[in-house]
């Protein structure tokens, strides 16, 4: 008779097979009409999903969005009609899963080159990991390098700009640093394992619906984009890696900045987070959302947070 283990084995290896080749789950009637309003552009042979909508004509303001980590544009979408009626332009994209460093901030500079904006003033308006993208894109700014935005504003929301205030999840920190571990976890993670480490950045009272989390995770998964999150990952040490660089941009430039804060957020905590960040850019403007308010304000207020924004673009 063979070993136990053997026969275990022998049963586990299709059954592992089976679990690996699982299909990404079906687009939501919503999320299919998000995908169905967008376009997309190629970028270095890959292509580039973006949203792009005319708003209030006239007006010669655009504004582009940056989402954050690990979700997509879809973040945008409970305020993006309120945005429309302030902004002539409002745009949004989905970042690669192809590694981190420069090249989401060069894929936001080749839309609008495609989209014919390159000569506007832009306001930015981040989240999260978008934060550090702005970041880089402010920095190209800075330096007046030729084919670079030329910024009209910048408003950032719960990113971890600043490396030594930054809390990454358990799972962020097992990913990016797990070494070759990181690559079987991609590969076994699902949507269990992604909503119970997904749910604990929102607040008690404003997380998603299961609906929600379903919508996010099939954006993951579009494009087997779940079996890249240990590259992506890498921001956060980049972070600290580019601190003077992008901290530096962010401190030495002279255009309007904001920051919308969720001040429940674990990843950015209060008061260490803001008290860093007023301490640094004491010229920056600040909106401070109700307390109940974490890591993804947007989403879990997007009322209060269209508000603070819409202050801040009305004052300049």
């Amino acid at each position: 008779m063979r070993e136990w283990w053997v026969q275990v084995g022998l049963l586990a290896v299709p059954l592992l097979a089976a679990y690996l080749h699982i299909p990404p789950p079906q687009l939501s009637p919503a999320l299919h009409s998000w995908k169905s309003s967008g376009k997309f552009f190629t970028y270095k042979g890959l292509r580039i999903f973006y949203q792009d909508s005319v708003g209030v004509v006239g007006s010669p303001e655009i504004v582009v969005l940056l989402h954050g980590f690990p979700t997509s544009s879809y973040d945008w979408y409970k305020i993006w009609e309120g945005l429309t009626l302030r902004f002539h332009r409002v745009i949004a994209l989905d970042f690669l899963g192809f590694g981190f460093s420069d090249k989401p901030a060069s894929i936001v500079e080749a839309l609008l080159r495609h989209l014919g904006l390159q000569n506007r003033r832009i306001n930015l308006l981040s989240h999260d990991y978008g934060d550090t993208v702005a970041q880089e894109l402010l920095y190209r700014f800075k330096q007046n390098r030729s084919g670079r935005l030329t910024i009209k504003s910048l408003c950032l929301s719960n990113g971890g700009i600043f490396p030594e205030t930054h809390r990454p999840l358990l799972l962020q920190k097992l990913l990016k640093d797990g070494g070759v571990l990181s690559p079987i976890l991609t590969r076994l993670m699902n949507f269990f394992v992604f909503s119970r480490g997904l749910t604990p950045v929102f607040g008690p009272y404003t997380r998603p619906s299961e609906s929600e989390l379903w919508d996010m995770w099939a954006g993951i998964r579009n494009n087997d984009g779940n079996l890249v999150i240990d590259s992506l990952l890498q921001y956060i040490n980049q972070r600290k890696k580019f601190r003077r660089r992008w901290v530096g941009a962010l401190a030495s430039v002279t255009i309007p900045i904001h920051f919308i804060y969720g001040p429940l957020d674990p990843v950015n905590p209060y008061p260490e987070f803001l008290e860093l960040y007023r301490k640094t850019l004491p010229r920056s403007t600040v909106s401070i959302l109700d307390d109940h308010i974490s890591h993804y304000p947007q989403l879990e207020d997007p009322m209060g947070f269209l508000n603070a924004y819409m202050g801040f673009i009305n004052s300049f």
